[in-house]
């Protein structure tokens, strides 16, 4: 009797095989973009799928298309909405919750901006005060100024961000 187990090739094909050419290229693209900003893969997947997509798309889409867990997906939905990449949509009477994309580059970044950026640099004041107090608790004179040095460097990054960000959202029109 033949085992059911498949062959390592089989198992190893492209999770996205429901997928055409172009589809496959341009999720991959969005996924180069978020690993690049240190954001999860699925991120990439998913926004690449809306993106691309003809028509909005629902969660059951989005697991069926891109083979990823349920929980994967909702989470991922969720956090592409919170970032303001994509939007609810009716769905033509259905009971399921649709998805597409914001296309607009200004507020993709503003949201971006709003919800990863803006809350790191707000949160780095404190930590940074606490550096600059751990760097003037070294032993070592020459080992405490070059520590005092470096924090007061990283105090300066964080102040011009702080005066940056909202040059950068005013630009974008955020």
């Amino acid at each position: 009797m033949n085992s059911p187990v498949k062959s390592a090739p089989e198992r190893d094909q492209s999770p996205y095989e429901k997928l055409s050419v172009l589809e496959r290229q341009v999720v991959g693209f969005f996924v180069d973009g978020v690993r690049v900003l240190g954001l999860p893969k699925s991120l990439g997947e998913i926004y690449g799928l809306m993106f691309v997509a003809p028509e909005p798309l629902s969660l059951d889409d989005v697991v069926d298309k891109l083979n990823l867990s349920k929980g994967s997906a909702s989470q991922g939905l969720r956090m592409l909405r919170k970032l303001g990449a994509l939007k609810e949509v009716d769905g033509h009477g259905g009971r399921r919750t649709l998805y597409q994309p914001d296309v607009d580059l200004k507020r993709l970044v503003g949201g971006f901006i709003r919800e990863e950026v803006r809350p790191h640099l707000e949160s780095g004041k404190g930590k940074v005060g606490e550096l600059l107090t751990l760097a003037s608790r070294e032993d070592d004179k020459v080992l405490r100024k070059h520590y005092r040095s470096r924090m007061l460097k990283l105090e300066a990054w964080m102040t011009r961000g702080r005066i940056v960000l909202p040059l950068l959202q005013r630009m974008l029109g955020e």
